[in-house]
């Protein structure tokens, strides 16, 4: 386990885990929430984010952007962006909207153009796997190629079997059992 890896995982145990009674987006009940966006945003937590992020996705050849669903996945393509570059890599970045803009050019994937490049498809948190799902459906339309989702905390309910399903690999940077919680 890497350095960063392993500061990342005591930042989200510390300050993105919440226990008590939760619905999460499935509809389902659970005992803990996982609100990645109490870190992703934090100025200590998002490079650790995207030095690890940068790090699960550098073994998936010829990748020339990465983003996702607006708003989980935007501080994520922001950190893995800024990390790549930091270390003399070239990916951009792109944000996918839940719907098209209904006004000036009517985009539902913003930033440089995904036409024909390998992407992949970021998310914070994994539970049903509906939001990189929906986001690469998107940048299909577009003309981009889903080379891989990866996902920053995997909740192991499902999403990475409905994911490879579609036929996408998936990628998890960290699972339940490293927060010490269980599914």
């Amino acid at each position: 386990m890497t350095h960063a890896r392993e500061q990342l995982i005591e930042h989200i145990k510390a300050d993105a885990v919440f226990h008590g009674d939760f619905t999460l987006t499935s509809g389902k009940q659970a005992s803990y929430y996982i609100d990645l966006r109490k870190v992703s945003l934090d100025h200590r937590v998002a490079p650790l984010i995207g030095q690890v992020m940068t790090e699960l996705i550098a073994s998936v050849p010829d990748v020339d952007a990465v983003g996702g669903l607006t708003m989980g996945a935007d501080p994520i393509a922001s950190a893995v962006l800024h990390q790549s570059a930091a270390r003399g890599g070239s990916y951009d970045a792109f944000v996918v909207r839940k719907e098209p803009k209904d006004h000036g050019r009517g985009r539902q994937v913003e930033g440089p153009d995904v036409r024909g490049k390998r992407v992949i498809v970021l998310e914070d948190t994994s539970t049903t796997g509906g939001s990189p799902l929906k986001a690469a459906e998107a940048l299909e339309r577009e003309g981009a190629v889903i080379a891989a989702v990866a996902v920053v905390v995997d909740r192991d309910t499902g999403a990475k079997e409905k994911i490879e399903a579609a036929g996408y690999p998936y990628l998890a940077a960290i699972g339940l059992a490293d927060l010490g919680l269980s599914a």
